[in-house]
């Protein structure tokens, strides 16, 4: 096989494209084609035994080259989906990346028949973001208080009642469906991966204390079912020292080293978020994805090894990016189109044999009225990896 300019024999050639042999960052001309039931980009002729350069387009997803250029960040300095050339050419819902690699194996494949491929098969690893273990509970007296009077100004008397009742502990707190998500985990074989928000109170973050016992305690206990990961606070993506005090503090409460983190409101800052996370040894991260757009950030669903553009170089922190968070969800109006959305995004996981990534958060599984119908939705990605078991 050979991977050049021009085709030395008769050889498995593919033409290439200049993106992987230079150095730096250049403004490139990208014109997108259809390719069968697929887009794709870099053309390179009839000479080549597939007719793109999909070596060079996958890396131009998988690095996030497009987000390294100039762009329109939304209020929380993120990069939207927008922006992006995949939703800008309808191919936001497809994992291309993995589409193109099944095209190359069946073109090795057929030029080399003898050769046996390792299969994969769909996988699933839904997560669940607790940005505030509870919604009243453990709040301390001040935050109460306050919560309290704004409910009074508003004349929300249905949330100061909730908020007491629960309080004096007659009412169960609404964002705690611990009991129900862990009884979830124990039907499926796939771990459940639970980010805790444990930094401290600002503007963005109002989680629980982190010096609270039965907070501590709750963390340790859904680490009997589950595996934990640190939500890193908004204000962490900027700091090293934020970031590494509550890496700390989560590896004192876990009693292990932390594998896995996923910055608040998912903001993501190329590539000095990584270097962070790559400096303090954390080897997971489940940021990239978009709040507001179901579909494949990286324009894969197969995790894969950030790769710093600016030093050049592969690194060993592994990017799981989500395909679809709850929020993205509930803007589709009924039910049944939103189950129709789930299924449509899971089928294209599948086709691919890929892992399909969702976040759910802890109050998505309560009895509020905007989330009506979640756990349905929920069971309908963990009966999506069951059958595969059964087929």
């Amino acid at each position: 096989m050979s991977y050049t300019k021009q085709q030395l024999g008769n050889e498995f050639f593919i033409k290439s494209h200049d993106i992987l042999f230079e150095q730096g960052l250049s403004d490139l001309d990208i014109s997108i084609h259809d390719w069968e039931n697929t887009k794709c980009f870099f053309f390179n002729g009839d000479k080549s035994a597939i007719p793109f350069d999909i070596f060079a387009a996958s890396f131009y997803l998988l690095s996030r080259y497009e987000e390294y250029l100039p762009h329109v960040k939304d209020e929380f300095g993120r990069f939207t989906a927008v922006e992006s050339l995949a939703y800008k050419h309808g191919f936001l819902k497809q994992p291309v990346v993995d589409i193109w690699a099944y095209k190359f194996k069946d073109a090795l494949q057929a030029q080399f028949p003898e050769f046996k491929f390792p299969e994969k098969s769909y996988t699933i690893k839904p997560i669940i973001d607790v940005p505030s273990a509870y919604n009243f509970r453990l709040k301390g007296i001040m935050r109460t208080l306050g919560g309290m009077a704004k409910d009074l100004v508003r004349f929300r008397f249905k949330g100061l009642y909730f908020r007491i009742m629960v309080i004096l502990g007659f009412m169960h707190d609404p964002f705690d469906t611990y009991k129900y998500i862990i009884n979830r985990q124990k039907h499926t074989k796939f771990k459940f991966l639970f980010f805790f928000l444990i930094g401290d109170y600002s503007t963005y973050d109002k989680g629980i204390n982190p010096n609270k016992k039965k907070f501590v305690s709750l963390i340790k206990h859904i680490a009997d079912y589950c595996y934990v990961g640190l939500k890193a606070s908004y204000f962490a993506i900027e700091d090293m020292s934020i970031l590494k005090k509550e890496k700390s503090r989560m590896e004192a409460i876990l009693n292990t080293s932390l594998k896995a983190s996923r910055h608040s409101f998912s903001r993501l800052n190329l590539p000095k978020s990584y270097r962070n996370l790559i400096e303090l040894e954390i080897k997971e991260d489940y940021t990239m994805g978009y709040i507001n757009h179901i579909g494949f950030r990286a324009g894969s669903c197969t995790p894969f090894l950030f790769y710093d553009l600016d030093y050049e170089v592969q690194t060993p922190l592994k990017i799981y990016s989500y395909h679809l968070m709850d929020y993205a969800l509930s803007k589709t109006h009924s039910l049944l189109d939103k189950k129709k959305v789930l299924n449509e995004i899971i089928n294209e996981v599948k086709q691919v044999n890929g892992e399909f990534i969702s976040i759910f958060h802890n109050y998505t599984f309560s009895a509020e009225r905007e989330w009506n119908g979640f756990k349905d939705l929920f069971n309908i990605i963990l009966e999506s990896a069951n059958e595969t078991d059964e087929n």
